[in-house]
């Protein structure tokens, strides 16, 4: 058994040794897919047995080493980084038994850099994961943005390249121009960039001083895609299935938003904010993110477009709930994290694999769908209640946290964003399983209708799906790693 720190450091060094795996075995497919498979499955185990350690109170910690005093490259698990870690972790091994069907079934090139930059990614996540302090979180934050950026180009098209400019633009851009300048005054007014129960900034700055700084450091967290600083993750979309659902729900927007509430909880401090009033221009921009990015997704033909600004949308959701400041909403934020995570990866894969066997990527080309495709539609239709709110499905709770600490709050703009975007949800959403359904489908031109996409990919939508609704059912650790955030 491992020590909690030496699972800290195997948590990143497990994928970096399945990435020169992988690469070493490029010519022998079998071979380099079964390392991939292995490699999650050895770090979820790893990160697996950090979980009771954390629950039981401890902060395992590892310094790698010092630049300046104050400032230091270290790692420490607590609950928010500890519910993260488990998400990526997890859920990478259902995406890696996706990734091989779609990568197979499509007969991409280059599937050894996939694999490999797949794997790079996991790497960073962890970090980020695991950052103690704010520098080290900006450090594999960077290293995420670059080990991803191969993977959005991954077909080397015009279109492939325009878009993967925007995604490295926008997030290089906003990190070092914002979080980065924030990430120094920090340290320069507090001595430290250290992650701490309660914050580091109390008594250090006036009310719109505080409010303009974690102005830059949000606005910093690009990945968060709160508008304006939305358009890469659309522009990204040009990207491969699996590669979109690393980027929806694995790792990267998911680093975003874990980014936000960490830095408001555990550097900036739930009483201080309070106090100050310094969240309130962030609970109206969060919720003019969530109504908006809605509308576009109700006027999107294409699937993955519209699934991109529902993101955007759900994104917003944790950000609003973190802003409001209220232990309810608190926990519904951290909550709608693990719950959007498992039913957005199960919408991207349903995504793909409607593209695979049918090679239709509209919403107006879906007709009947489900006839043809009983397990993706259905895996769909329970990820699309999901994001709506709907029980039996992780979204209800996630919501029904958020909801409460609004009205706990008495914050009634929140309140109304919340109902409003649920009405918009099932606006985009339920048009689409109704056409799956109960909308007769074209004849087949040919006299062969297509069937499901490859056993992998259905294997991996299908469980993603139900831990949708096993979620429901046992939120438990989920929760109480959001309470233990709370009253540590």
């Amino acid at each position: 058994m491992l020590t909690p720190e030496q699972a800290i450091v195997a948590s990143m060094m497990v994928p970096l040794a399945g990435a020169v795996l992988i690469y070493l075995a490029g010519r022998a497919p079998n071979l380099r897919e079964a390392i991939t498979l292995v490699t999650a499955v050895i770090l979820f185990g790893v990160v697996l047995t950090l979980l009771p350690v954390v629950l039981g109170g401890a902060r395992p910690q590892v310094i790698l080493f010092s630049l300046l005093p104050g400032l230091q490259v270290d790692f420490r698990v607590e609950p928010l980084g500890m519910l993260f870690a488990l998400i990526a972790s997890g859920l990478w091994i259902v995406n890696s038994l996706y990734s091989i069907g779609y990568m197979r079934g499509n007969k991409e090139a280059h599937q050894t850099r996939f694999f490999v930059c797949f794997a790079l990614a996991l790497s960073a996540t962890m970090g980020i994961a695991f950052s103690g302090n704010l520098l080290t979180l900006f450090i594999f934050y960077e290293l995420l943005t670059l080990s991803t950026y191969p993977l959005v180009t991954h077909h080397g098209t015009e279109k492939a390249r325009d878009g993967g400019l925007v995604y490295l633009g926008l997030l290089l851009s906003t990190s070092t121009l914002f979080l980065l300048p924030a990430l120094v005054f920090i340290w320069y007014i507090a001595g430290t960039t250290d992650f701490t129960v309660g914050g580091i900034l109390a008594d250090k700055l006036k009310p719109g001083e505080l409010a303009i700084l974690l102005a830059l450091c949000v606005f910093g967290i690009g990945k968060a895609a709160l508008m304006p600083f939305h358009r890469w993750l659309p522009a990204a979309m040009v990207a491969p299935t699996p590669v979109s659902a690393l980027l929806h729900a694995v790792a990267v927007v998911k680093a975003g938003v874990f980014s936000v509430v960490k830095v408001l909880v555990y550097t900036f401090g739930i009483d201080t904010l309070a106090q100050a009033g310094a969240t309130d221009w962030l609970v109206v921009l969060a919720g003019f993110t969530i109504i908006a990015a809605s509308a576009v997704a109700l006027t999107a033909d294409n699937l993955k477009r519209r699934l991109a600004y529902s993101t955007i949308s759900q994104l917003s959701y944790v950000t609003m709930a973190a802003a409001l400041l209220a232990p309810l909403s608190l926990i519904g934020a951290v909550m709608h994290i693990a719950a959007h995570a498992v039913g957005k990866i199960t919408l991207f894969f349903a995504a793909g694999a409607i593209y695979t066997a049918a090679h239709k990527t509209e919403v107006s080309q879906l007709d009947g769908i489900g006839r043809r495709m009983p397990w993706t539609m259905g895996a769909f239709a329970i990820a699309a209640l999901s994001m709506i709110g709907l029980p039996p499905a992780a979204g209800f709770i996630s919501k029904w946290y958020m909801l409460s600490g609004a009205m706990e709050a008495q914050h009634w703009l929140a309140v109304s964003v919340i109902i409003l975007s649920t009405l918009l949800n099932a606006g985009y959403f339920l048009p689409i399983v109704y056409r799956a359904f109960f909308v007769a489908p074209p004849a087949d031109p040919h006299g062969h209708p297509h069937g499901e996409a490859p056993l992998l990919m259905v294997i991996a939508l299908t469980a993603t799906a139900a831990g949708t609704v096993l979620l429901f059912f046992f939120p438990d650790v989920p929760l109480a790693l959001a309470r233990q955030m709370l009253n540590p």
